[in-house]
């Protein structure tokens, strides 16, 4: 499967757009058809209907036959018409913004990495009939959906052993893509090796570095080397093409299906309840539910002075508001700021982003009050997306 990278040389900056040239006819038809065919009961009439009411060259009555033969023509008309209208996208109703839409076939899922990697796990977990689109980096998932050339993507935010991702956490400030869901991935670590290929055989051992930290006292009582990739599924595909007949693979069950290779170990992570929670990310938001369990994330600012991140915090903790996640950034344009030229000496601090899930859904009062009560000390923020809680591992 091609990655987006080269999808987009292909491709340029095209945009899918609704215009005519999608249906099945064009404005300067309908004005023919309506004015040389007419409508029941309108007044209109053309070639193709007799006209009684303007014809002045007979004072004669049409007969019963004339009145049967015209009326068909014009109904015929009208079922032609009625069979073109119906061509036009139907408006959109609260069902299409379902959370989970009961038809994900035609979906277009991008993920960083190749087919057998994690993020593709957790986008099959997601959407199980979607069409997965893989991509070479972080970024070019968020440009994938930008460029319309996937309607989403699935996006790893946080470890329970590994922790943040910080690098999604930039980019998610830095694009305008909205969360729409959340997945949270039970990871499975295997070691996966060439057909006919024993443990002992093994000299080294390649995977992505998260996956070889988290897999590390069972790989160190091999005591064969570790080796970093890119990409966990990247790496079952270079020993598979390269025929390394001397090293190993730490990746999913899946990847060694993909790709011909066997299963050595099963479950050889550290922590046996390893999860990656992932993101969904679209174009346009969801409409916030009260029917089921919902979380908001946002991110803000707030200025320098004593008990200013406590404040941030009460609005929430005054409301009974549940946080579930608080992740702090360096802001990329204002990393370091002076606050002390005495020549006693410098005191410096970081101007911070923070980034904050909490349990609640936009469309509660109470959700809408406690940002509007940040919003007086912050001076930025911004809603990154309400979504349903994933409840299910």
């Amino acid at each position: 499967m091609m990655a987006v990278k080269s999808v987009v040389v292909l491709l340029g900056n095209s945009v899918p757009q609704l215009g005519w040239g999608g249906l099945s006819f064009r404005p300067s038809e309908v004005t023919k058809r309506v004015s040389f065919g007419g409508l029941p009961g309108s007044a209109c009439c053309g070639s193709g209907t007799k006209s009684f009411e303007n014809d002045k060259s007979s004072n004669s009555k049409p007969t019963k036959d004339e009145q049967r033969i015209a009326y068909q023509d014009e109904l015929n008309v009208s079922k032609r018409l009625h069979k073109d209208f119906s061509s036009f996208p139907r408006p959109l109703t609260v069902s299409d913004f379902s959370v989970n839409p009961k038809d994900d076939s035609t979906l277009r899922i991008a993920f960083m990495g190749l087919p057998g990697s994690y993020s593709e796990d957790a986008a099959l977990k997601a959407y199980p009939n979607c069409q997965p689109v893989p991509c070479d980096e972080y970024e070019d998932t968020f440009k994938a959906v930008e460029l319309w050339l996937a309607d989403k993507a699935v996006l790893p935010i946080e470890n329970s052993t590994g922790g943040s991702i910080h690098r999604n956490y930039d980019l998610l400030l830095r694009h305008r893509l909205h969360i729409v869901g959340e997945v949270q991935l039970a990871v499975n670590l295997c070691l996966l090796a060439l057909p006919g290929i024993r443990t002992e055989q093994l000299r080294r051992v390649l995977s992505h570095p998260q996956a070889l930290a988290s897999s590390d006292n069972f790989l160190s009582k091999l005591g064969i080397t570790q080796e970093n990739v890119d990409d966990t599924a990247g790496a079952a595909q270079y020993v598979a093409l390269e025929g390394l007949r001397d090293a190993g693979v730490v990746a999913s069950a899946r990847a060694a299906e993909i790709y011909g290779l066997n299963v050595l170990a099963e479950r050889i992570q550290d922590d046996t309840d390893n999860i990656t929670r992932y993101l969904v990310l679209a174009r346009d938001p969801i409409i916030p539910r009260v029917d089921k369990p919902f979380k908001t994330s946002i991110v803000f600012t707030l200025d320098e002075g004593p008990g200013i991140l406590f404040k941030a915090l009460a609005v929430f903790a005054l409301r009974e508001i549940n946080l579930t996640k608080i992740e702090s950034r360096p802001q990329r344009k204002r990393p370091l700021r002076v606050v002390d030229d005495s020549n006693t000496g410098k005191a410096k601090y970081f101007d911070y982003l923070f980034y904050i899930d909490f349990e609640a859904s936009m469309a509660e009062p109470r959700a809408q009050n406690a940002l509007e009560h940040l919003q007086e000390f912050a001076p930025f923020l911004r809603v990154l997306g309400c979504f349903a809680m994933d409840t299910t591992l």
